[in-house]
């Protein structure tokens, strides 16, 4: 059985601050974000709304993603969102 590992982006309600990450369970690691279960940049900045998402089966090439994306400049990390999800929407997931 394959598994799928995600790179996901979120943000807090005003789009200003965003987090990017990995994880193989992403209903688990929004609950986390939601709750605030962790201290770290997420609780800091109250993080939490689902703006982008990427599926993989390969982790190694999970973790390249979520670190190629982190270095990218904040401009072209909006345009990724804002090519599948222009107005910033909360993206619900079953």
């Amino acid at each position: 059985m394959a598994n799928t590992y995600f790179v996901y982006i979120i943000t807090n309600n005003n789009n200003s601050v965003i987090y990017i990450g990995v994880t193989n369970n992403l209903h688990r690691r929004l609950y986390e974000h939601q709750k605030q279960i962790f201290e770290g940049f997420s609780r800091k900045y109250n993080v939490h709304k689902l703006v982008y998402f990427e599926t993989t089966s390969d982790i190694k090439s999970a973790i390249a993603r979520e670190k190629q994306l982190k270095k990218w400049p904040r401009a072209k990390k909006n345009a990724l969102v804002e090519k599948s999800n222009p107005s910033w929407e909360e993206i619900i997931i079953d």
